[in-house]
């Protein structure tokens, strides 16, 4: 079988780090035929890095190559170039975020159903395999969850960067930068309406970041029944958020910036009756670093024990393209859809509006 036809738009970090060289390793699965950035420099330096043969800087021209799928690493909003690449017949992979409003994630799921394809939302921690163990781990507590803990330390992502040599621009063009400033402030008074600068900052770091902990949550809970508080502190820089599950249990998910400080922390908590889970997970930009998972309870003697299951060494980025891979070639049924991802983008507006009927 001929290895999938893949173009890339979005020519950043993430891109950088973790995509192409992950693409480059999966040379049976994938053929990246196209890269493209707003930043015709930039585009040019990572295909010739890459060795990528066709460099654009107008994501029209690329969905007008011989391309089977396309993968969006681009600044947000990416809500435009998401329902053109569906429409134009591409299987489509969306970065986090899908969006940041109901009628813009409305708009690619119809798109995503019209098409008929693949469309995959980059969520990567799901297919990450500690996640899984996790998940196997917190079934067999069989509804006896009582509360659950997100505690997410986030420090200056240039902290991370500076580890890797990466391509740099500085030409992109002025009007864009404005455009894609507007579309932040038209977001934000669509979803909320005219709210303040720290619910608004608040917003874009749910987004942008604690999205992994949202979505990580539905898979292994579903959307919880409401969200019983939430403080925003520090000019939007500190969130905590009360969710109820139908269960009964509450989690307490809590994300901090640390701007000064290089230390990132994340991790998911869960605790029953008669067990503990704690996952652990490395920065997203990290290559060759494992979650971590420990589990805690009591065994049938009454005697407490510690466990540390063994991870499976493999990158969570690597799984997720081999996995779109497979939902292209083989009609596997996507794990991480358009129509999931839209519950993330209402559990942020309603964390967000919650603080705000608070206040």
């Amino acid at each position: 079988m001929a290895p999938v036809r893949i173009g890339i738009v979005g020519c950043g970090a993430i891109a950088q780090i973790q995509h192409l060289p992950n693409l480059a390793e999966l040379r049976e699965e994938f053929e990246v035929a196209a890269v493209c950035d707003c930043s015709p420099s930039l585009a040019r330096a990572v295909a010739g890095e890459f060795g990528i043969p066709v460099h654009l800087s107008d994501y029209r021209d690329l969905l007008a190559t011989d391309l089977d799928a396309v993968l969006l690493c681009h600044s947000d909003p990416k809500t435009e170039i998401a329902v053109a690449s569906l429409q134009a017949g591409k299987h489509t992979f969306i970065e986090k975020p899908l969006c940041w409003t109901l009628a813009d994630a409305d708009a690619i799921v119809e798109a995503a159903h019209n098409f008929g394809g693949t469309c995959q939302v980059g969520y990567m921690k799901v297919y990450d395999p500690a996640f899984e163990l996790a998940r196997q781990e917190v079934q067999a507590m069989e509804g006896t969850v009582r509360f659950i803990q997100v505690n997410h330390l986030h420090t200056d992502n240039s902290h991370h960067l500076a580890h890797f040599r990466l391509q740099r621009s500085d030409d992109i063009p002025e009007d864009l930068r404005a455009a894609q400033r507007e579309a932040r402030r038209a977001a934000v008074a669509e979803a909320l309406g005219d709210v303040s600068d720290d619910a608004a900052a608040a917003f874009f770091h749910l987004a942008g970041s604690m999205i992994h902990d949202l979505y990580g949550l539905r898979a292994l809970f579903g959307q919880p029944r409401r969200v019983v508080s939430t403080e925003i502190w520090n000019e939007g820089l500190g969130i905590t958020a009360m969710l109820e599950y139908g269960s009964g249990a509450r989690c307490a998910a809590t994300w901090v910036e640390l701007h000064n400080i290089r230390q990132f922390t994340e991790t998911l908590e869960v605790y029953g009756d008669n067990r503990g889970v704690v996952l652990s997970y490395p920065t997203g930009f990290s290559r060759g670093i494992l979650s971590t998972l420990t589990v805690k309870g009591v065994d049938e003697d009454g005697r407490a024990f510690t466990t540390h299951p063994e991870i499976d060494w493999e990158n969570p980025f690597r799984r997720e393209l081999t996995h779109f891979h497979s939902c292209i070639t083989g009609g596997r049924t996507c794990r991480t859809p358009v129509e999931d991802a839209r519950q993330d983008v209402a559990l942020i507006i309603d964390i967000v509006r919650r603080y705000l009927a608070a206040r």
